[in-house]
């Protein structure tokens, strides 16, 4: 019978501690294939190099946790009287000297809960080291993703027809979220990004009561979530009309975009990447405009390894995803940004969107 925890066990190992922790996150999902939201009630499971896992987890949650078919020991504890002696009870069966946790998930008072109880116990940021389990997506992973970035499509289609000169950005944002859930979406992967004119040139900018008006540009970055799996999709269209100018920068982003399909492939590293996609920027008459990286991996977490930045020269390996999202900002005037999700294949890579990316207007 496979192991499930093998990888943990591995890496618990490759890291000199004797165990790992996991609580309720990407990585716990995808272990167990649930969500549990993380609250003010600590959930935890810890899994040793050898031997069975253990978990202290809310009384309130056992009858969903009884659903993971647990192997180990489970310390459950009540509101009514805290989790210090679930903690207690864990540390008495498992007592451990070394310990990896994930550094960008795991909360201070589930830590301090952790340590209470085992003073001497040493911490062990394993974040990078548990997260590169997720690296490289499986088949199931890759097409859940691909369902998450057809529902998005769909939703971005059917939005766009009804876009029209007068809308705030809060009344399309509204239409595109309800045109997700249409079409079959879990959740938003997160929170929608619509903005028009120069709030466009705001990297992350919320919805506003501002109504577009004719000749703005309007970009949406968004995605829904899908299997647990995400998708992260930018287009910017023009409202009524576009400027030359405006055209002109927009061929600049697609440029550098489609450049950013053409270098991908295994072998190569997010350096490579980025340095091709920011070098087609950099040779533009817009070179003052650059804020950004190309983009990131994705998968569970909407930013996940590999990170696409100069710099980093970690290997694009068969089964990463990764966004390709060039963009030009001039803060007093407009932003364009094009986002694909890319992925890299056995011969080369593959684009998992498919939204057309010529200059559209709308409205």
């Amino acid at each position: 019978m496979t192991d499930r925890y093998q990888d943990f066990r591995r890496l618990a190992a490759a890291l000199g501690t004797e165990a790992v922790a996991l609580v309720p996150g990407p990585n716990f999902t995808r272990l167990y294939g649930h969500v549990f939201h993380t609250n003010e009630r600590p959930l935890v499971v810890v899994i040793p190099v050898t031997g069975t896992p253990a978990a202290v987890v809310p009384n309130l949650e056992l009858t969903s946790f009884a659903a993971l078919n647990f192997e180990g020991e489970v310390f459950d504890w009540r509101d009514q009287t805290g989790y210090a002696d679930a903690f207690a009870a864990l540390a008495a069966h498992m007592p451990l000297k070394s310990l990896a946790v994930e550094g960008q998930v795991m909360r201070v008072f589930v830590q301090l809960a952790l340590t209470e109880t085992q003073p001497r116990l040493r911490i062990v940021d394993g974040e990078k080291a548990i997260t590169s389990l997720r690296y490289r997506k499986t088949p199931e992973e890759i097409a859940a993703m691909e369902r998450a970035i057809a529902i998005s499509e769909a939703a971005l289609g059917d939005t766009l027809d009804r876009v029209r000169i007068g809308q705030t950005e809060r009344q399309i944002e509204a239409m595109l979220v309800q045109a997700m859930f249409a079409h079959g979406a879990e959740e938003q992967a997160f929170g929608a990004l619509v903005a028009c004119g120069p709030h466009s040139a705001a990297s992350h900018a919320h919805a506003r009561d501002v109504a577009v008006r004719a000749g703005d540009p309007l970009l949406i970055d968004f995605g829904a979530r899908w299997g647990g799996l995400c998708a992260d999709i930018t287009r910017t269209v023009f409202v009524g009309h576009c400027t030359d100018a405006a055209a002109a920068v927009y061929e600049v982003v697609l440029a550098a975009n489609e450049k950013g399909h053409a270098v991908t492939k295994p072998g190569i590293t997010a350096h490579d990447v980025d340095d091709a996609v920011i070098s087609v920027l950099e040779a533009s008459a817009y070179a003052d405009r650059i804020r950004t990286k190309t983009g990131h991996g994705l998968g569970r977490d909407v930013h996940e390894a590999p990170y696409m930045m100069r710099g980093n020269h970690q290997i694009l390996e068969p089964g990463v995803v990764f966004t390709n999202e060039p963009g030009l900002y001039h803060p007093d005037h407009f932003g364009i940004r094009i986002e694909d999700d890319m992925l890299v294949t056995e011969t080369g890579s593959r684009s998992l969107t498919r939204f057309p990316k010529d200059i559209r207007i709308v409205g």
